[in-house]
């Protein structure tokens, strides 16, 4: 089935049409539904729009409806309908980019600028997708913002250095050539004043391109992929981060230095122990910042021991004692607080995060504000993750740690402000679905979990709608998830404990 639609995809794009059409057909009459796409787009190049349309409606009509569904139906209609298909593709499946890109095209169309950055904005909040930056890249050119492009492009060319622009026709480093003569050369020293500013609001993509400019001229570029790396893990980009933390390597500047990042390559994949041993090799040749950090981290994540948190603790004592800068030092302080935190030292966590907060380490208000709850004062933690949404406006995580800190009716509308900023977070959906169980509204708890795992299968997702399942009797649903999330993980303990349960009431 699936050799049929991949040999086919195949023959499309080699336009050898009637071979491709019979593949899609053999794919579909197996079972593959989505075969029925290349069924459409064959019919549409032969001029049957008309078909193209109704085939999807008679899919739509006969399956449970599914985003892609909407979004290709879309292509076979004009004005009001295609609008309508859209929304409802975006609806089903809110991490399909090309609604996002149709819906601000058409706003630059009728000049609505703001609006078709924000319409293009929803997207990259959450997903870094190339053509969505490419897409604002393009905008920023029509406004003559060439700062704002040249941040684009440097963002594509940091995920992608062959990337090639407008259909493969021009070299993204070209145009990034071509931009840059219209915008403010910035020194070093701007760059690093860019960096904190971005850096501390959240931006990640305005870092990254801040970043990019820099390793063109600085000399200390070990530092700078480095950073990069971290920057790229942050967006989920983990190849990307693999390829800067390779090159940090190549350009480490002392041999400390290169067994520090050789230790996060080792940790990143995977290998605690083998990268806690670079981390001592490198302190044993120069106490340093990275490898006291890195040290600590790995440490925290491997040991299951409570007693490792003062040797963690004294570990990133140690490294705020070493020479760095302020990204860094906040990011210990702000790891520190959190030892102090788990330790029941309340105080000397507060200290850490505001130290942090003082050198513009914005997340570190997360920290305060746990710290605030756990002295039972659930007002001031909700203020302190207040100050970090008004300096980050766009950051789900904050609005999702902000709904621990209040009532039912603002949890409620934090949580919708999280699915709507990055629909990929999954904890509202399991918040949303509790609360419908909770109401013995069991058909509804299981329909928000559905919308949730139709684009994301989520291992707890599943896990909580298969229980949800058994609660209703519905064993069939129950196996059905537990089999899903036991093909993806199948040493998930919670999951095989149900599974085992729910295997004993098969019919």
């Amino acid at each position: 089935m699936m050799a049929y639609h991949q040999l086919a995809c195949v023959r499309f794009l080699r336009k050898e049409y009637n071979e491709a059409e019979n593949l899609f057909e053999a794919a579909f009459n197996e079972g593959h539904v989505y075969s029925l796409v290349g069924l459409a787009r064959l019919s549409n190049i032969e001029g049957h729009k008309n078909w193209s349309y109704e085939r999807l409606s008679s899919i739509i009509s006969s399956y449970s409806p599914i985003g892609w569904m909407y979004q290709e139906r879309s292509l076979y209609c004009e004005g009001d309908k295609k609008c309508s298909d859209l929304e409802k593709a975006t609806q089903l499946d809110p991490t399909l980019t090309y609604p996002y890109m149709f819906r601000a095209a058409s706003l630059m169309r009728k000049n609505d600028f703001q609006g078709a950055l924000a319409a293009i904005n929803c997207v990259l909040r959450f997903k870094l997708a190339l053509e969505c930056l490419e897409l604002r890249f393009c905008f920023y050119l029509a406004l003559e913002d060439y700062q704002s492009a040249t941040c684009d492009v440097q963002a594509i060319l940091t995920l992608y250095p062959d990337y090639r622009m407008f259909d493969g026709r021009v070299a993204a480093s070209k145009l990034h050539t071509l931009v840059r003569e219209h915008a403010e050369n910035w020194t070093t020293a701007d760059c690093w004043l860019q960096l904190y500013e971005r850096w501390s609001s959240v931006d990640d993509i305005g870092s990254l391109s801040v970043i990019y400019q820099m390793l063109e001229s600085d000399a200390t570029k070990g530092v700078l992929y480095f950073r990069q790396s971290l920057l790229l893990l942050r967006l989920n980009c983990s190849e990307a981060a693999m390829r800067s933390l390779q090159l940090a390597c190549r350009h480490a500047s002392s041999e400390h230095e290169r067994l520090v990042y050789e230790g996060w390559i080792l940790y990143d994949t995977s290998h605690c122990e083998e990268g806690l041993q670079k981390a001592h090799e490198s302190i044993s040749l120069q106490r340093s910042f990275e490898a006291f950090f890195l040290n600590a981290y790995a440490l925290a994540d491997s040991a299951l021991d409570p007693s490792c948190s003062s040797t963690i603790r004294s570990l990133l004592e140690e490294a705020l004692k070493c020479r760095s800068d302020r990204l860094r030092k906040g990011q210990a302080l702000n790891n520190l607080g959190s030892v102090y935190v788990d330790c029941g030292k309340l105080d000397a966590a507060a200290d850490c995060y505001i130290n942090a907060l003082k050198i513009r380490h914005t997340r570190a208000h997360q920290g305060l504000a746990r710290v605030h709850f756990l002295r039972n004062d659930k007002n001031a933690a909700y203020a302190e993750m207040t100050k970090l949404i008004e300096k980050a406006p766009y950051c789900a995580f904050a609005y999702e740690k902000r709904s621990e800190y209040c009532e039912r009716e603002l949890m409620k509308a934090d949580l919708e402000m999280v699915t709507s900023l990055d629909p990929l977070r999954v904890y509202p959906y399991r918040f949303r679905a509790a609360v419908l169980m909770d109401n013995s509204k069991p058909k509804d708890a299981i329909a928000e979990l559905s919308r949730a795992i139709s684009f994301k299968a989520d291992l707890h997702l599943l896990h909580l709608r298969a229980a949800f399942h058994e609660h209703v009797g519905d064993v069939m649903g129950a196996l059905r998830d537990c089999r899903a999330a036991l093909s993806v993980d199948p040493s998930h303990q919670e999951m095989l404990e149900l599974h085992s349960r729910v295997n004993c009431q098969e019919p």
